[in-house]
């Protein structure tokens, strides 16, 4: 994950005001766990889904191609299709991971 930006101050600049009410949930639900289970964890797991998330909502066109995309995704009956909808949308969240420095299945940080 990329350190010299806070992820706090990276949803709340100029980012969809709708993402910081999820943010603050998302916070306070990995902190509590956290202290629950005496364990880092689920705060890292928090913040490197919202790395994701920020990078994903950075370009507006990202955010509404991933959004077009996952509107109908549960609704689509031709398996190619399914697929091709899936590799997509992984394709856009491959990429938000590497642009947030994070590590994926496919690949090392940038």
């Amino acid at each position: 994950m990329r350190h010299d930006v806070p992820a706090e101050s990276s949803v709340g600049r100029g980012r969809p005001p709708h993402l910081l009410a999820d943010f603050d949930r998302d916070r306070a639900a990995s902190t509590a766990r956290d202290r629950a289970e005496v364990s880092a964890v689920p705060l890292r797991a928090f913040t490197e889904a919202w790395a994701v998330e920020v990078a994903i909502a950075r370009p507006p066109e990202t955010a509404a191609r991933l959004h077009m995309l996952e509107s109908p995704a549960g609704a689509v009956t031709d398996p190619g299709e399914a697929r091709d909808i899936a590799a997509e949308i992984s394709r856009i969240r491959n990429a938000a991971a590497n642009e947030a420095g994070l590590r994926t299945a496919g690949g090392a940080a940038g």
